[in-house]
């Protein structure tokens, strides 16, 4: 388990990318979870207050449309016998939810995937596959980031939808204004309001978003990188669909590509956030337990989150 290690700026970089990589500081198939041990899951245990359980996983239908030219998923309930019904499922996306990008989601170009692997993944090839996350569990300190209150409250104007980018500064306003410390180990739950946005939308709006995504997210800055790096976090997961602000700007770069192959960078998108977001409101108590389990999927590019909150 690695207990601290580097800072961004101390990291060694790729020079034509100019960006750093985490390649031989964390483990090549956990990520960001090397940062976290028993250590930190006993200190998030100890957040369990009046153990409440808050589910932050969306139906397995919704988004409906799928977003990003996916299909809809498709159940088949059926008889094995006269007393026995079992059901199957067809287009069954494991990232069209409430999910979890694994690291053989994206790569860095030419220079591959974390750990700098650049051949293809064959059948029984374990390497960076979503099933030594789901060996270990996400579990630690969750911490709510809310910027939809955290707008609200200084009369800032905002739209889910709007392609607004979130920078760092913002992101460490936020945690000031909750008067929450971010500690190492934690799970950053970042709100931003769109999937409450997208549930107050009409048909024909939903129709729109799902050909083109339109979400305000964190900005695909090298600072949010170094924010999310040095916060010590070894997840991060949004409400929306893409974590960062889509469209993006080319000249700014993709968040995607700074965290997962190259920072190894747990992601998290599409989790439902806001009736913890209200409960952590109304009690100005920001953190909590966060666990999650993903599918035990050899080979596996992603998984659903089964992702909870206990307070």
């Amino acid at each position: 388990m690695s207990t601290g290690g580097p800072r961004y700026e101390e990291l060694p970089r790729i020079e034509k990318l100019d960006m750093p990589h985490a390649w031989d500081v964390l483990d090549r198939d956990l990520g960001t979870l090397d940062r976290s041990g028993p250590e930190q899951v006993r200190a998030a245990a100890e957040l369990v207050r009046d153990g409440s359980v808050v589910p932050l996983n969306l139906p397995l239908n919704e988004p409906d449309p799928p977003l990003f030219g996916r299909d809809p998923i498709r159940q088949e309930i059926f008889a094995t016998d006269r007393n026995t019904l079992d059901d199957r499922f067809d287009a069954f996306y494991p990232q069209g939810s409430t999910q979890w990008d694994g690291l053989r989601h994206v790569r860095a170009r030419e220079f591959g995937f974390f750990g700098g692997i650049t051949d293809d993944f064959r059948a029984g090839d374990e390497r960076l596959s979503i099933e030594h996350w789901a060996r270990r569990g996400i579990v630690g300190r969750g911490v709510m980031l809310d910027v939809v209150a955290h707008r609200r409250r200084h009369g800032i104007d905002y739209d889910p939808f709007g392609a607004v980018p979130i920078e760092a500064d913002e992101l460490e306003a936020i945690a000031a204004d909750q008067d929450v410390e971010l500690r190492h180990g934690d799970v950053l739950c970042l709100r931003t309001g769109w999937i409450d946005a997208y549930r107050e939308l009409g048909p024909a709006a939903r129709e729109r978003l799902a050909v083109e995504a339109r979400v305000s997210g964190l900005a695909g800055s090298d600072a949010v990188a170094r924010f999310l790096w040095d916060s010590g976090a070894i997840a991060i997961a949004a409400d929306n669909p893409t974590l960062e602000v889509a469209p993006g700007d080319p000249a700014v770069g993709s968040l995607h590509r700074r965290l997962i192959p190259l920072l190894g960078f747990v992601v998290g998108e599409l989790l439902d956030l806001g009736t913890l977001a209200g409960l952590c409101g109304s009690d100005s108590r920001w953190d909590f337990m966060f666990v999650s389990i993903p599918l035990y999927l050899p080979g596996g590019v992603g998984s659903p989150a089964n992702a909870m909150a206990i307070r």
